[in-house]
């Protein structure tokens, strides 16, 4: 079974800082771009940060500055490290990845793989 399992969300205070990891796993063949969106409850999901195999990253103009998203590709795990956490951060975050899947009988498949989210309360 492949999927993107999430975790390092929680509440913390404005101002505070919060990492994010996101693990593929199964059998993946190899990953393209992967990234973090984020949705408020009655919201369209939006991009946060993404980040090619190659190390080129973009960022929504909201957390320019703030956030940096990195990757391990021998791991195939993206991070998402989040400082100076505002209320308006506050959200569920999905990790998403464009993979390739590799099936028995060497079929492969092309994929947008999203993760189960976790959520992140910026409060005091």
């Amino acid at each position: 079974q492949v999927q993107l399992v999430e975790s390092g969300g929680g509440l913390v205070q404005p101002g505070g800082s919060l990492r994010l990891s996101c693990a593929a796993s199964g059998s993946i063949f190899s990953i393209n771009a992967m990234g973090w969106y984020r949705q408020d409850p009655g919201k369209e999901r939006e991009l946060v940060a993404s980040i090619t195999s190659g190390g080129s990253t973009n960022y929504a103009d909201s957390v320019k500055g703030r956030f940096t998203i990195s990757r391990d590709n021998g791991k195939n795990t993206v991070y998402l490290q989040m400082n100076s956490l505002k209320p308006e951060d506050t959200a569920d975050y999905y990790c998403n990845a464009d993979a390739i899947v590799k099936y028995t009988g060497g079929v492969y498949s092309h994929l947008k793989l999203w993760g189960q989210g976790t959520l992140v309360t910026v409060s005091s």
